[in-house]
């Protein structure tokens, strides 16, 4: 933030800031939180699948919110990384939540398994996301992109 802390905001950045810029606090929030409930001392897998299968399905429906986000915001031109990392990535994870949920009823070893690499996935996306962030603010924006170029 303090990158772009003298930067007027106007309603195409705070467009933006919701589409690429919200989503990786979110995402690091949900893998701290998914981390909690699966360190916690349950005496059975039965509350933690429900927990992380409602955070499956509500990270999928914030997915989807994010890519209509990343379509209507006008201040950049997403670039098949920013689909796959914003988008596609943590779609990924979040099904997986949800599916890993559903399959701990009859595998429960294995569904752990997925809801690892669910929460992993989303710590890498999120670093990811957040170093492309800075680096986008610190060698293109702080300098100026030719005029008419959008790209990274």
């Amino acid at each position: 933030m303090s990158l772009i802390s003298e930067r007027q905001v106007t309603a195409n950045t705070a467009a933006a800031g919701s589409a690429f810029a919200t989503p990786t606090i979110v995402h690091f929030g949900g893998v701290l939180a998914l981390s909690a409930i699966l360190s916690a001392p349950w005496n059975g897998i039965v509350a933690p699948a429900v927990l992380y299968g409602l955070a499956g399905l509500s990270g999928v429906v914030y997915a989807i919110i994010v890519i209509c986000r990343m379509r209507a915001q006008p201040a950049y031109k997403p670039v098949f990384e920013d689909w796959l990392f914003h988008a596609l990535l943590p779609m990924a994870a979040y099904v997986t939540l949800a599916v890993s949920a559903i399959a701990t009823g009859p595998n429960p070893r294995e569904a752990l398994f997925g809801v690892g690499a669910a929460v992993l996935l989303l710590l890498f996306v999120g670093i990811h996301n957040a170093w492309d962030a800075v680096t986008y603010h610190v060698y293109v924006r702080k300098k100026g992109p030719p005029a008419g170029d959008q790209t990274r």
